[in-house]
């Protein structure tokens, strides 16, 4: 697969529901550079948050954002303008982007996830692949469950991935 576009993205969630997501960072690359960053609140379906310890985010930081359903008219170009999705621990990032979309009667994008933990491993020789170490390892300045800090480091491991293979990788996901 060759690589031109990819957006990297990292979802934050309230609680275990996959369709709780709360924030999410998106930044587009394009030949390797970072062009296009950006973070954004969401509210959840409901206020139940278990993981505000983790990112810090509460119901009252989320209470008058737009939900996804209503954010998505603003974000959709980000996931349609690229060729393909990277996040680090890919699983869980489309399964929350699965849920919100199916929450919310929108069609999942139809485009592959890299992920960047397996990949960290594979090509990078980085273990453990926790994000934290990859970072310190490649030594990525992060601000980790901070969705925004969180999809730069993802997308800066993947031009880190895609200069040790000419930019020439299998689909992961």
């Amino acid at each position: 697969m060759k690589i031109n576009r990819f957006l990297a993205i990292d979802f934050e969630t309230a609680n275990c529901y996959p369709n709780s997501a709360c924030s999410v960072g998106l930044v587009t690359v394009e030949k390797s550079r970072i062009r296009k960053k950006k973070t954004y609140l969401i509210r959840p379906p409901y206020r139940y948050f278990e993981f505000t310890d983790i990112h810090g985010i509460t119901w009252d930081d989320v209470r008058s954002e737009p939900t996804f359903g209503e954010l998505w008219t603003e974000i959709e170009d980000h996931f349609y303008d690229v060729d393909y999705f990277v996040a680090h621990n890919a699983s869980f990032d489309k399964r929350v982007l699965q849920a919100c979309c199916s929450t919310y009667g929108i069609e999942m994008p139809n485009k592959e996830f890299q992920c960047t933990v397996r990949l960290s491993r594979k090509v990078l020789g980085i273990k453990p692949a926790d994000l934290s170490n990859v970072c310190s390892v490649l030594d990525i300045r992060l601000d980790h469950h901070n969705a925004l800090s969180d999809s730069i480091a993802c997308a800066k491991i993947m031009i880190e991935v895609l200069k040790n293979t000419n930019g020439v990788i299998q689909c992961s996901h």
